[in-house]
């Protein structure tokens, strides 16, 4: 009798070291791909201060020590303020116009009665965030072109307006920029919003209904405050990323003619960095740009705390 409970003992010992591994391989992992793809690459940030070439290496005595050098020559790079200032007016824009229709567009999905519709509604709005900027800027050449687009086309015919050059005056296109990547990203953002309505407790909506409020109030008084925390968490990362910007976007939606305002940090440090091969000097651009992303995130993180907000951390 002794044995067979040591054997039992015995396998279950051998059963708890296994999860034991088993969980600690599961937590290692994680943290040594994060170490290996995003913080070893981190290193390359010396670039930014070193006379670096691609024929010479990283941390080859080939590429000096230069300091802030290569920060003075971006600062006084003719493109470098145009582009940094086209970057913050989009974004901006972007977090003007782009952050709230999620949120309205998930307050209106969470009102619909039939949930069939529901859910055809949803996978609908959910499909352009899945098509690249490549197809979305060719579907918007093909609707907005001055002779052929189908939206000229129309106005045309139905109004006998003059055709509208949305793509080649910089006014228009700063405009179309910002509205199709709300209506390529507003149906993806909603899913975030839709998780947080569904977590507020029904027996709110029931309490409301009992003092009388009606759909209007119930959203306003119930459903809002509920997904508050939500909505701040979003807001400061996206301030957080007033002055990141994508490539492919500006990259693919842009011309010559207006590359005034089209020209971002992105395109510019891939003119000036792929094209040139002046890597130490993006790379710089690259560094201002983290810094003051990062600037930003802490103040927005303590603008909320101020407000009582929980915030990011």
């Amino acid at each position: 009798m002794a044995e067979t409970n040591l054997i039992h003992v015995r396998k279950a010992g051998d059963t708890y070291l296994k999860r034991s591994w088993m969980l600690y391989a599961m937590l290692f992992l994680p943290m040594a791909f994060f170490f290996i793809f995003r913080y070893i690459p981190m290193t390359n940030i010396v670039i930014a201060f070193k006379d670096y070439s691609i024929f010479k290496g990283v941390w080859s005595r080939e590429s000096p020590w230069v300091g802030f050098q290569w920060f003075e020559k971006a600062f006084a790079y003719a493109g470098f303020w145009t582009a940094m200032r086209n970057t913050l007016l989009l974004n901006f824009l972007d977090l003007v116009v782009g952050f709230p229709a999620p949120i309205i567009l998930a307050l209106l999905l969470n009102e619909l009665v039939f949930k069939k519709y529901k859910k055809v509604t949803q996978t609908i709005i959910y499909l352009p965030h899945f098509l690249s900027w490549i197809i979305v800027s060719s579907i918007a050449s093909r609707l907005l072109a001055p002779s052929t687009g189908v939206i000229n086309i129309f106005l045309t015919s139905t109004f006998g307006i003059e055709p509208i050059d949305f793509l080649m005056n910089k006014t228009k296109w700063v405009a179309t920029y910002i509205l199709f990547g709300v209506w390529k990203e507003m149906g993806w953002g909603t899913i975030i919003y839709l998780a947080a309505i569904t977590g507020i407790n029904p027996e709110l909506y029931e309490a409301a209904e009992v003092d009388g409020a009606g759909r209007w109030r119930k959203l306003w008084n119930v459903t809002l405050p509920g997904i508050r925390s939500t909505i701040v968490v979003l807001l400061i990362m996206n301030i957080g990323r007033i002055l990141g910007s994508e490539f492919d976007r500006p990259y693919t939606m842009a011309n010559r003619i207006v590359r005034d305002v089209a020209d971002v940090i992105a395109t510019l440090v891939y003119r000036v960095g792929i094209q040139s091969f002046q890597f130490s000097l993006t790379a710089a651009i690259g560094v201002f740009q983290s810094v003051i992303c990062v600037i930003f995130l802490v103040a927005a993180n303590s603008m909320a705390k101020k407000f009582g907000e929980r915030g990011i951390w």
